[in-house]
């Protein structure tokens, strides 16, 4: 009886393991494999081309994984104020890595009036953990010193520039103000400078680095096959959304939103009006989106050019596609607990960061 019982409790433990590595998704059964762990509210993935990863904490740490999963701390790391939901936040690692060892990361910066998001580039030689070469390469123009809606998502563009994604800090009104950086996306080269098909450079007032606004707090971004960019921004209560964002252009926040304020009220003039984008889609209620993927399907043919957006709010990935966008699938397990990033790794796999657990994931098929 006491052997039978052992055998068991020995056996329902191995199916628990056997389980916590699976996730059921519409393709079937994907496997799932924990690539870091230990990690207090990790905040982005950037794959290196020797098999590695880099993976930032908000609370200002910077790690490196090598392909054995072998983890090392990164020094050389600015003043990083953490605080609220600032710190250290996106790494990028741009293409030409191998050549340039350059890395970009975005954080919370001291700046006056209270912290901004700032985006500094370092190098990282081969054989060191230790940053050199460090340079703020931008930084908002104007701090707040509440702690919220700092963006800071990083994406390369195919010719090489920067989109950099910024919260409006809590300022609402301000994401309107071209004056300020405030709700924006944001367009630079690697050096800092201003690309010279920036569409307000000829504007009186406005900030030349400006690519698009009206923006809340887009916390994910990513390019799709075509190379125009895509965020996915925060909505107050209700209107999270996602957005093909186009130069110039103007998507709304605070006139227009899907969503009301947390008190219940109305947010500016509806969800409509002249001038203003509307969203490729749009969640009500919010499930407090971070991180985007556009699949290439590589290991899921038919997941090719869907998009893949991780909830903080309700713990799992959403998946979307369509000529409209729609929700199709909620893939969701233990494992999805509170989704900050979502990559797609060199080899099609997809990996996502699971804040609450502190954890990297990646996520292949399971056959």
């Amino acid at each position: 009886m006491i052997l039978r019982l052992f055998v068991g409790l020995v056996l329902g433990v191995q199916l628990s393991i056997a389980q916590a590595q699976t996730l059921e998704t519409s393709q079937g059964s994907a496997r799932l494999e924990v690539m870091a762990d230990g990690l207090a509210t990790p905040w982005a993935i950037g794959f290196l081309p020797d098999g590695g990863f880099l993976i930032s904490e908000r609370e200002g740490r910077l790690w490196r994984v090598d392909d054995q999963g072998a983890k090392f701390r990164i020094s050389g790391l600015p003043d990083i104020h953490s605080k609220g939901q600032g710190g250290l936040l996106d790494v990028m690692v741009p293409r030409d890595f191998a050549h340039s060892r350059e890395v970009f990361f975005s954080f919370a910066k001291r700046l006056k009036g209270g912290t901004g998001t700032a985006v500094m580039r370092a190098t990282l030689n081969a054989g060191s953990d230790r940053l050199t070469n460090q340079t703020v390469i931008f930084e908002m123009n104007t701090g707040v010193s509440g702690g919220r809606h700092y963006g800071s998502r990083i994406v390369e563009a195919r010719d090489g520039t920067l989109f950099v994604t910024l919260g409006e800090r809590a300022d609402r009104d301000q994401a309107q103000n071209l004056a300020s950086h405030k709700g924006k996306v944001i367009r630079i080269t690697r050096d800092g400078a201003i690309p010279k098909n920036n569409p307000f450079l000829k504007t009186d007032g406005a900030l030349p680095e400006i690519w698009s606004y009206g923006h809340r707090n887009p916390q994910g971004a990513t390019l799709d096959r075509s190379g125009k960019l895509w965020v996915t921004e925060h909505g107050a209560k209700g209107g999270d959304e996602v957005n093909r964002i186009q130069k110039g252009a103007n998507y709304g926040w605070p006139v227009i939103s899907y969503g009301t304020h947390y008190s219940g009220f109305k947010i500016g003039d509806g969800t409509r009006k002249p001038g203003m984008q509307q969203p490729s889609h749009y969640w009500d209620p919010s499930i407090a989106p971070s991180g985007l993927l556009i699949y290439s399907g590589k290991l899921w043919p038919r997941w090719k050019g869907h998009f893949f957006v991780g909830s903080l709010k309700f713990d799992y990935i959403s998946r979307l596609s369509g000529s409209t966008l729609t929700e199709k699938e909620q893939i969701k397990g233990r494992e999805t607990a509170r989704v900050r990033d979502i990559r797609e790794a060199p080899d099609g796999s997809i990996w996502f960061i699971a804040e609450d657990g502190g954890r990297v994931f990646r996520m292949s098929p399971k056959n």
